[in-house]
């Protein structure tokens, strides 16, 4: 992916990136510390919701000791792999602005770009504050995405799953939800938050995040037929991303056994899927993933 890199990036392995448009929306608060409910939150994210379905107990407090016991590693916008992570932020996030903005010209819609935020440690969003342990997410209330580089460890070295697609993937999975946010799917959802029961929403709140692997898929299609910038292997990677942190997958991994009434991001299968689909069709009529009428 993303021809004639001259240096590795953020994941270890060649960067084929280098050169290309990079992203003016992207702010970066490494260093400077750290509402409506965050969507599409990590790995680390679901690890924190099987503890509190599997034990009842909160598990920002646990995340937020964990996060408070870690000594503080500042950074700055110069700091080798860091700084390479930063700029292949910028690369992916472009190619979601020139693609989602094509597609919504071709639906007679207007994209509105969302801002990208990288920290460490913690953020402040109209969501409220996170911490790194809750993974990348999208808040709708700022329509931002907010992602700690150090996640792209976490999901190659815990989890398996390397290579720079790999880690534009998750990009482009919570760009997925911004996308949502502007054709209003999201707002059904939150209307929908306060009339089901917590077992019913979390079906739904699993229909959204395979819908946002769609959209991903969307783009990683256009990101062949139009910018003809996908190398050899790099779906291979994206699909292994996202069987590695299926519902099920991650369930069995903290706990040894599954509960499927939990989960609310879907099973790995379902997430290749649904990624697959968006890939083979380009085609974001083909995205339905709620159907029978769930958010009408």
């Amino acid at each position: 992916m993303y021809k004639n890199a001259p240096f590795r990036g953020p994941g270890g392995d060649n960067m084929q990136w280098f050169g290309r448009r990079e992203s003016d929306n992207v702010n970066d608060e490494r260093g400077s510390g750290g509402g409506r409910i965050a969507i599409g939150g990590g790995v680390l994210g679901l690890i924190a919701a099987a503890i509190y379905f599997f034990t009842g107990v909160d598990p920002s407090a646990l995340l937020n000791q964990v996060a408070t016991n870690q000594p503080r590693q500042e950074q700055t916008a110069n700091n080798g792999p860091e700084d390479a992570g930063k700029h292949f932020v910028r690369v992916v996030l472009a190619d979601t602005e020139d693609i989602w903005t094509k597609l919504f010209s071709d639906m007679g819609k207007t994209y509105e770009k969302p801002q990208l935020t990288i920290f460490n440690d913690y953020v402040q969003s109209a969501c409220g504050t996170a911490s790194s342990a809750s993974g990348p997410f999208y808040c709708p209330g700022d329509s931002q995405v907010y992602i700690d580089i150090s996640f792209y460890d976490e999901l190659k070295n815990r989890f398996g799953a390397a290579g720079d697609f790999a880690q534009a993937y998750v990009i482009a999975h919570e760009i997925g939800h911004h996308v949502q946010n502007l054709l209003g799917i999201s707002q059904k959802m939150d209307a929908a938050r306060s009339r089901l029961s917590e077992g019913a929403y979390n079906k739904l709140s699993v229909k959204l995040e395979l819908q946002a692997d769609f959209y991903a898929g969307v783009w990683a299609h256009y990101e062949k037929s139009m910018k003809n910038v996908l190398d050899k292997g790099d779906i291979e990677e994206a699909l292994n991303a996202a069987n590695a942190i299926g519902d099920d997958r991650l369930q069995k991994q903290a706990q040894g056994h599954v509960e499927p009434d939990s989960f609310t991001h879907g099973t790995s299968a379902q997430r290749m899927y649904w990624f697959k689909k968006g890939y083979e069709t380009g085609d974001i009529n083909q995205g339905d993933t709620f159907g029978n009428g769930d958010l009408d």
